[in-house]
């Protein structure tokens, strides 16, 4: 028997391991079975929201109607972690005599350890794993400076990896041919749908068939790539492509984002001021923190990757986290997207630094409360990204820009939303103002005597701006400081 197990790779099409296993079946004629292991007590633990869990539990279902309708049996399993589904995996091969297993490798520490486990504890079986490189471009470990380490800045880990991609293969696949004709229909009977949470996913905006999902990257592509950097920035458009919660789960792969790009735009890699150029550089920036996590696995621990900045004596203080949780900060390009995050499971990306600046710079609360609140409402969860963005955001990260980048959010609000459109549509107790006072209403409000049932700034940026240049600056000295005294001791 030939298993396929799918995790953060659920399509048909494009899916190298699927392939590889369903050509194999046909070649030798032995059955082809698809598993697919789910481990919610587990995803709670990375603070996964319901959002993707019921995403994951939609297309997983889909998923398995379509391999179906090609013959092949999708059997889904409920493991509490990832010790038991090593434990489910060896059983299942011992007792179905699997001779070949395929699967997508996936990079995160603790999975990459299961599986080596796994490729351990299943060779006395005479098992053939069959692993491939599916969730990149191009895969970690593969994009290196001169003395073999890996980036620790974008810009040139972007120049490389752009010269590396030639080297690989970015052609997508087929979905596999149909296996009706070459299957055992008794080898296993069809498992009932997933049930991960009682949460229904309303499927309007995220359609989860293949065909809708691919031709959601489609439309992008043709009709907004061109004009991506210049609408991507602006939350009130329809700039952005909107299918981070697909890569994420792995509905797309990156290689059908660059496939469907490079056919409206065969230039795109030598065209570094267009719009489909910049939209290329957010699939580089994915890719770029991934090879991160991969390179410094402390990452995954919780380590902050510039280690002075463990010496930041971040405010603990509930009130204001709560009030930035609830979009009630009184600052409202900063209310507007954590009112939008809360209802949809969505951020723009602009928002994210915005907020998250907010939150670590203006409130100077620790990333990693913000880092996990985002894990837990977002439907385009990845820990990579959003722990890559968060310690951007908070200047403790991969990063050549010093500390000081602090966002004013009231001036990113005049930029990105000048008419305050956005803001209306998330915050409604301010469509009374009028535009020119949308982004500091409170002025209006005492202006004209009015009480508005919206909160005055719960911090003063300025102020907090100063506060938190000059707790930065301590920190770093500091240690340097103790760096200095082991040096000397």
């Amino acid at each position: 028997m030939i298993l396929m197990w799918f995790r953060q790779d659920l399509r048909l099409t494009d899916n190298r391991a699927l392939f590889q296993a369903a050509h194999l079946a046909l070649e030798t004629g032995q059955p082809l079975v698809c598993c697919y292991i789910a481990t919610p007590k587990l995803w709670e633990s990375y603070f996964m929201s319901s959002r993707q869990q019921s995403l994951i539990q939609s297309r997983v279902d889909a998923l398995q109607k379509d391999l179906n309708s090609l013959g092949i049996p999708l059997h889904c399993i409920i493991q509490d972690n990832h010790q038991q589904a090593e434990n489910y995996l060896y059983e299942f091969c011992l007792s179905h005599k699997v001779r070949h297993l395929f699967l997508n490798f996936q990079y995160e520490l603790n999975e990459w350890q299961r599986d080596e486990r796994l490729i351990l504890k299943t060779a006395a079986l005479g098992l053939q794993i069959h692993g491939y490189h599916d969730q990149l471009l191009i895969p970690p470990s593969s994009v290196t400076n001169a003395q073999g380490e890996m980036y620790k800045v974008f810009t040139p880990f972007r120049q490389k990896w752009l010269s590396c991609l030639p080297q690989y293969d970015i052609q997508c696949l087929p979905k596999p041919k149909s296996l009706i004709a070459h299957q055992q229909s008794h080898v296993m009977p069809l498992d009932q749908a997933l049930t991960l949470t009682n949460i229904t996913f309303e499927d309007t905006h995220w359609p989860l068939d293949e065909q809708s999902i691919i031709q959601q990257l489609r439309n992008f592509c043709k009709d907004r790539a061109e004009d991506y950097h210049q609408d991507r920035d602006f939350p009130a458009l329809h700039g952005t492509s909107q299918i981070s919660p697909y890569l994420a789960i792995g509905a797309l792969s990156p290689r059908q984002c660059l496939h469907r790009l490079q056919h409206h735009f065969p230039e795109v890699v030598e065209a570094r001021n267009s719009g489909a150029f910049s939209w290329l550089n957010e699939l580089i920036w994915r890719e770029f923190y991934k090879h991160l996590m991969f390179a410094f696995p402390g990452l995954i621990k919780g380590d902050a990757f510039q280690a002075w900045t463990s010496l930041i004596p971040w405010r603990d203080d509930d009130k204001l986290f709560q009030a930035w949780k609830d979009g009630q900060t009184g600052y409202p390009i900063v209310d507007a997207a954590m009112r939008q995050l809360n209802q949809t499971g969505w951020m723009h990306n602009r928002l994210r630094m915005i907020v998250a600046s907010f939150l670590t710079k203006d409130l100077q609360i620790h990333w990693k409360k913000g880092e996990a609140y985002f894990m837990s409402q977002l439907i385009d969860g990845d820990f990579s990204a959003n722990n890559g963005g968060w310690q951007w955001a908070a200047s403790t990260g991969c990063d050549a820009q010093p500390y000081f980048r602090i966002f004013n959010p009231t001036t990113q609000g005049e930029k990105f939303d000048p008419n305050g459109d956005f803001i209306r549509q998330w915050i409604p107790e301010l469509s009374s103002v009028p535009q020119k006072y949308i982004h500091q209403p409170s002025q209006w409000a005492k202006k004209v005597g009015i009480a508005l049932m919206y909160p005055l700034p719960i911090v003063d940026h300025a102020v907090a701006r100063k506060e938190t240049l000059i707790m930065f600056e301590q920190a770093k000295q500091c240690f340097q400081d103790q760096s200095l005294e082991e040096v000397n001791q």
